[in-house]
């Protein structure tokens, strides 16, 4: 279900706009459909087809995000392992601060080497209803006032359904624009649509190093975009809209982690309207790479701090449960394949 769908069921029940505002507006906080302010009741508000529809149109809006794992990290973190209605399963995290990370794709295409979501390629896209129901679903549990699309998924390959979504949770959803972050490890189409946009997210870019040919063969599916440019052209968009661009930067040791890449850095970001965001790399099963030492990553962030570079660490959310991007999904995916082949035996 797409967001034109919904509305087009509704508008079919003969719900007119302010309907569907309020319709949607329930939606969006987790509440029940015909949820609404105790001095105008559905009753009184909702003409009687409406009212009658809703309860169909809630179980097939249930059916489209629905929790089938939930692991709390000691950080206050949670992630979900979030089941849709064809039983694809995405990643959807609930961040401390009242975040949320929501996936837009299942698997992925762009193939990071340090990503288990590309370990599966891309399956399918995410439906903007999808998208939106991850954040139905988060906030039936805690308040929700960002969404960042950093889950599984590259944002800029499902843009249509991203967009949709955005425009949603920016005016029916209540959450402000620049708590919306769109990431991307870069595309054309990004830069031509966003600024276009009624909600214009912030955006955060997978930059991962200064050096093309390596960022070729960290992102081998990426669009070949040079570093240089990638920040010129977040640059010019940060200063449109009036958010910092936030840089990503996942530590790999002995890869991105020299004073090469630091004075990369330098040359990059100096006088920027950016963030920049240090992730150490959270290990994957079976691989070679290995996040620094803490005293090198408090070396680097130190030295680019010190030199006007504004850089943070940002661990990913529950690394105490192993809950990197696409490691849930990816561990039931193993237990089914294990209980399949206990039933054939």
């Amino acid at each position: 279900m797409r967001i034109h769908d919904f509305n087009q069921r509704l508008t079919q029940l003969g719900a007119n706009p302010r309907h569907l505002g309020r319709i949607r507006r329930a939606w969006l906080k987790g509440s029940p459909l015909d949820d609404g302010r105790k001095a105008q009741q559905a009753e009184t508000f909702l003409p009687r087809r409406v009212r009658e529809g809703l309860p169909e149109v809630q179980r097939e809006l249930d059916a489209l995000a629905q929790v089938h794992a939930h692991h709390p990290a000691a950080d206050g973190s949670a992630r979900l392992l979030v089941k849709l209605n064809d039983g694809q399963m995405i990643e959807s995290v609930l961040l401390p601060r009242d975040g949320l990370c929501v996936s837009t794709q299942v698997g992925c295409a762009v193939g990071c080497v340090f990503c288990m979501t590309g370990r599966s390629g891309l399956l399918r896209q995410v439906s903007s209803g999808e998208i939106v129901a991850q954040v139905a679903l988060a906030r039936r549990m805690r308040p929700v006032k960002k969404v960042v699309f950093m889950g599984m998924g590259e944002p800029a390959h499902n843009l249509d359904n991203v967009l949709e979504a955005i425009e949603l949770l920016g005016t029916d959803g209540g959450i402000g624009h620049k708590n919306l972050v769109f990431s991307t490890v870069g595309d054309m189409r990004v830069f031509e649509r966003l600024p276009t946009q009624r909600v214009k997210p912030a955006l955060a870019l997978s930059l991962h190093t200064t050096d093309a040919a390596l960022r070729e063969k960290l992102l081998p599916k990426a669009p070949r975009i040079a570093p240089a440019r990638l920040v010129e052209l977040g640059e010019d968009y940060a200063r449109r809209v009036g958010h910092p661009i936030q840089y990503q930067w996942t530590l790999l040791e002995g890869i991105n982690d020299n004073q090469v890449e630091l004075d990369g850095l330098l040359r990059l970001l100096s006088g920027k309207y950016a963030v920049l965001n240090l992730i150490p790399y959270n290990s994957l099963d079976g691989d070679d790479y290995r996040r620094p030492t803490g005293e090198r990553i408090v070396h680097m962030v130190r030295y680019l701090h010190s030199r006007g570079i504004l850089t943070k660490v940002r661990n990913s959310a529950g690394q105490d449960i192993e809950g990197g991007c696409g490691q849930l999904r990816a561990r039931a995916q193993a237990e089914q394949i294990i209980d399949t082949r206990a039933l054939r035996r």
